[in-house]
């Protein structure tokens, strides 16, 4: 996939230092963002808390801004943006697990794979609840979350499969969960 008319617009406003362009760069991307983080983390059995992902998600966005955008500004567009963003976010969160693995392996004190007893429960639990609460969406935002969330498919995986434009998942996504928080809170 070549880069959309929209990501070229948004990378050219970024470059540029348009008003409200990074704020509009980082909402638009910080879904795939914290979903690289989160398959970088499982893929290497490293569990993290949400303060972890939070620092790493800063560690990314900072990579790409660290000395005027060069990262951004090496883009050639011969590729997606949300592509080469994984490529670079995994790189990142990759090094940055490396040097900090050992913090990052415990929760709240006790080794992780002391606590590995109760995931499979918690996972249950978990995926009984995100079931529930996509029973609150229509059919092709359910069909994303599931596919997203429950299957750890990728934006262009979850295009092919639903042919929903790949620029599309992320704000559905987001629609989405807002759907879901709300009815949580609504318990």
């Amino acid at each position: 996939m070549v880069l959309s008319d929209i990501d070229r617009r948004l990378l050219e406003r970024c470059l540029a230092r348009q008003p409200r362009s990074w704020e509009d760069f980082v909402d638009r991307f910080l879904g795939l963002v914290l979903h690289v983080i989160s398959h970088t983390a499982q893929a290497r059995s490293v569990r993290l808390t949400p303060q972890d992902r939070e620092d790493l998600a800063a560690d990314v966005f900072l990579g790409l801004i660290d000395n005027d955008f060069t990262v951004l500004r090496r883009f050639r567009g011969e590729s997606s943006l949300a592509t080469y963003l994984t490529v670079i976010a995994r790189r990142i969160v990759v090094k940055q697990l490396g040097s900090r693995a050992p913090s990052l392996n415990t929760v709240t004190g006790v080794d992780a794979e002391s606590s590995y007893d109760e995931e499979p429960e918690q996972r249950i639990s978990d995926h009984e609840e995100v079931t529930r609460l996509m029973s609150e969406l229509n059919d092709p935002e359910a069909e994303i979350v599931r596919m997203y969330h429950l299957e750890g498919k990728t934006y262009s995986e979850i295009s092919n499969h639903t042919n929903i434009p790949e620029n599309s998942i992320g704000p559905t996504l987001s629609r989405a969960r807002t759907k879901m928080r709300r009815a949580s809170a609504g318990m």
